[in-house]
């Protein structure tokens, strides 16, 4: 079971697989916001402190995306995620 399928929301759950499909349709900014969305709708907030910026400056932007999401639930941010696949979709043209 992904971390995905443990919501038990299948329009999540389909988003989240249709994202491996948009490959070279998603930008750096796209990855960091499905990222953050993604970490809050299976986890919650944000639960570790940040990793060094100097030493580890991707995990900096995993964790400053994640923390950027808020004080969403787990179900806003699956709603908020599937949303923002579509969009990606439209933009793509798929």
């Amino acid at each position: 079971m992904t971390d995905a399928e443990s919501t038990n929301n299948p329009a999540f759950i389909e988003a989240a697989n249709e994202v491996r499909s948009l490959g070279d349709s998603l930008t750096q900014e796209d990855l960091l916001k499905l990222y953050g969305l993604f970490k809050q709708a299976t986890i919650g907030k944000v639960n570790t402190t940040a990793p060094s910026s100097i030493f580890d400056p991707k995990g900096a932007a995993k964790h400053r995306a994640w923390s950027d999401v808020g004080d969403k639930s787990k179900e806003e941010a699956q709603a908020a995620y599937v949303a923002f696949v579509e969009e990606i979709k439209a933009r793509a043209g798929q």
